[in-house]
């Protein structure tokens, strides 16, 4: 590791053993997995990582979060809540990462009274400060919620060289934004629209892809693949596997965008409103880095998917 992310680190590290106890606002996702493990060699049991369960988390990234948690060692908490219940996060308008975040960090910070720890942390770092429109910090900042990784002025690039140093599996895992990043502002988050896109995003992991997202265009499934990906998702095989399998989870017509997976581009025109999906990551502010060195697949063409009847 550097010498300047290691200054950061200690930094990071010192700030956090002078406090009493904390409680990390944690998806499992890169950042909130250094934030928590930073916490747990700063303050030992006194720290607490926290995963918020609701319709826009895909269990799988649940089921990751636990398994991260046990791999750093710390305390891991989980709350429930809906965003459901939030007129204004169904309605999808421009601010809904706002609602969410507020509704999310809400839960954290009643769980933390109940632990008695008066600081909540979260994975905010500093290259996304000033990274576009993020309504979600906006909630970070008025519940006074504590970025360590912004204070310090540890950067996207700091985070997965402190990820190394901790030897956690995350270092190099893609993020995860929440499921209702994949539905265009301005048509209504619903529980149906939720579960077929978590479903159909399921298939592609078990298929074998890394970087992925299905966008729900009202009954339009729009799949998007990384850039190394995509000769696989041009297989013919695939294309019949894809129509087939999520076709039948309840979308009307199922196609592949050849621009291949990029944020902000659930909406027509690319808006300001989707420019980063991290607005909408768990609890994290986990950027969409489609940047890997590692081949996704280690052979596209040996890839089995399911056959089809179709001639």
């Amino acid at each position: 590791m550097s010498t300047s992310v290691q200054s950061k680190l200690d930094a990071a590290r010192a700030d956090l053993a002078a406090r009493d106890g904390v409680l990390v606002a944690f998806s499992g996702g890169v950042d909130s997995s250094v934030v928590a493990a930073i916490a747990r060699d700063a303050l030992g049991d006194a720290a607490v990582a926290c995963t918020a369960k609701s319709e826009t988390l895909p269990a799988a990234e649940l089921d990751d979060a636990r398994h991260v948690a046990d791999e750093i060692g710390i305390r891991h908490e989980i709350v429930e809540f809906s965003e459901l219940d939030s007129q204004a996060f169904v309605q999808n308008g421009d601010e809904r990462c706002y609602h969410c975040r507020t509704m999310r960090l809400g839960a954290m910070f009643d769980r933390a009274r109940d632990l008695g720890i008066d600081v909540v942390c979260d994975g905010t770092n500093a290259s996304d400060a000033g990274s576009g429109h993020r309504p979600g910090l906006r909630a970070v900042e008025e519940l006074d919620a504590y970025s360590p990784l912004l204070e310090h002025g540890i950067a996207k690039s700091d985070v997965r060289e402190i990820a190394d140093e901790y030897d956690l599996s995350v270092a190099d895992k893609p993020s995860m934004a929440c499921l209702s990043s994949r539905i265009p502002t301005g048509l209504e988050v619903t529980e149906e629209r939720l579960s077929r896109i978590e479903q159909a995003e399921q298939v592609l992991r078990t298929w074998g892809f890394s970087q992925f997202r299905v966008r729900d265009h009202d009954g339009i499934a729009r799949i998007e693949v990384g850039a190394d990906e995509l000769d696989v998702a041009l297989d013919p095989a695939f294309a019949r596997a894809a129509r087939e399998h999520i076709g039948d989870l309840g979308f009307d017509h199922v196609t592949l965008d050849l621009a291949g997976y990029r944020t902000g581009s659930v909406s027509p025109d690319d808006r300001a409103a989707e420019a980063d999906d991290s607005a909408t990551e768990p609890d994290d502010a986990d950027g969409d880095d489609t940047s890997s060195d590692d081949p996704v697949v280690e052979d596209v063409f040996a890839t089995d998917y399911p056959a089809s009847d179709e001639n």
